[in-house]
């Protein structure tokens, strides 16, 4: 028989937790080895305990013992950066697009809501330890959305749009991507068409919106 999959909690509501690990090892095949309710502790913990999965809240709202109070998607990119061969499920009761594409692309492999059937968790946390990607239908009609709806910007653009966002003329941008003033005055009216807008401020609201940069 195979070793059953290791399994890491990480919620910040201890009644959740204590719900989940009943929940999953009442599951054949499913082992729970650890949980916690700090991002930055599980980040540890997946370096002792090795998990296969680790399943993420996505707002840990508390912080922990250190201060830290980092969230779920930031927990995930951590977390991936220290063992890139485990996979994370995220576990919330939110299900915006927005939510959805933030854990996606800090790497989480799958996304359950917690209002789900059990069945739709196991099969999430087993899918994603065999290295496929499981999405609740929820969350799965939002990534397909979003990707009908967001341009494609390549990646020099986005960093033109990056540095408008920043403030800089179109010779600080050319200065700062080592580019001809003229190059950078052509790849504003190609971001301008694909985004369809008419400016620097419309363009870098639309380009916040559907999530191609964020505002610091």
């Amino acid at each position: 028989m195979s070793e059953p999959l290791r399994i890491l909690i990480v919620d910040d509501h201890t009644v959740v937790r204590a719900g989940l690990r009943a929940l999953l090892e009442g599951e054949p095949g499913l082992d729970v080895v650890g949980e916690s309710g700090d991002g930055t502790e599980a980040v540890r913990l997946v370096q002792r305990l090795g998990p296969d999965v680790v399943l993420m809240d996505l707002r840990l709202t508390e912080p922990g013992a250190a201060g830290t109070g980092i969230d779920g998607v930031e927990a995930t990119r951590r977390i991936l950066a220290v063992d890139a061969g485990v996979r994370v499920v995220v576990l919330t009761s939110y299900g915006s697009q927005a939510d959805v594409l933030r854990a996606v692309e800090a790497g989480a492999r799958g996304y359950v809501l917690k209002a789900g059937p059990p069945e739709e968790l196991f099969r999430a946390v087993r899918a994603a330890a065999a290295g496929g990607l499981a999405l609740a239908p929820e969350a799965a009609a939002s990534v397909v959305g979003r990707a009908a709806e967001v341009p494609a910007l390549s990646e020099r653009e986005v960093e033109v749009v990056r540095l408008l966002a920043q403030g800089h003329s179109n010779r600080a941008i050319a200065g700062a991507l080592f580019l001809a003033e003229a190059t950078v005055k052509t790849h504003l009216v190609r971001i301008y068409r694909k985004l369809g807008t008419e400016n620097r401020a419309s363009t870098v609201s639309e380009a916040v919106r559907l999530g191609l940069i964020e505002l610091v």
